[in-house]
């Protein structure tokens, strides 16, 4: 997507203020046992689940570089982290996995929820 859109730039804000790891922190989760079933493969071909590594790879992009994929894939991963902030169960071990398995570590210091974020903007 070389031309600027305004879409665009809304989606990566987006993204980037509820993904607090950084691709290689992501990378080196996704590597781990801890990250479950669903992140580690077998196949050493590709050792980290297909979507983590989309997330990863975006995460290592400029914002001129992004592709509608990737568009896409951020949509989703903002929809899905608020979602699942929005019942946060901060002492459920899984919860966490699964929101780390996408790029947000919800014990991080810079992690908010929903209502805290609407709060700090007003």
């Amino acid at each position: 997507m070389a031309e600027h859109d305004p879409v665009v730039d809304e989606v990566w804000n987006d993204f980037h203020s509820v993904v607090n790891m950084t691709g290689q922190e992501l990378r080196e989760w996704l590597l781990t046992n801890a990250s479950g079933e669903n992140a580690f493969s077998n196949d050493p071909a590709h050792p980290v689940w297909r979507k983590g590594e989309a997330i990863v790879n975006l995460l290592n992009k400029r914002q001129v570089d992004v592709t509608k994929d990737d568009v896409e894939l951020m949509r989703e991963v903002s929809e899905f982290v608020r979602d699942q902030l929005a019942d946060p169960r901060r002492e459920d071990a899984e919860w966490r996995h699964r929101l780390m398995s996408v790029g947000h570590d919800p014990l991080s210091p810079d992690s908010a929820r929903p209502d805290e974020e609407e709060d700090l903007e007003r």
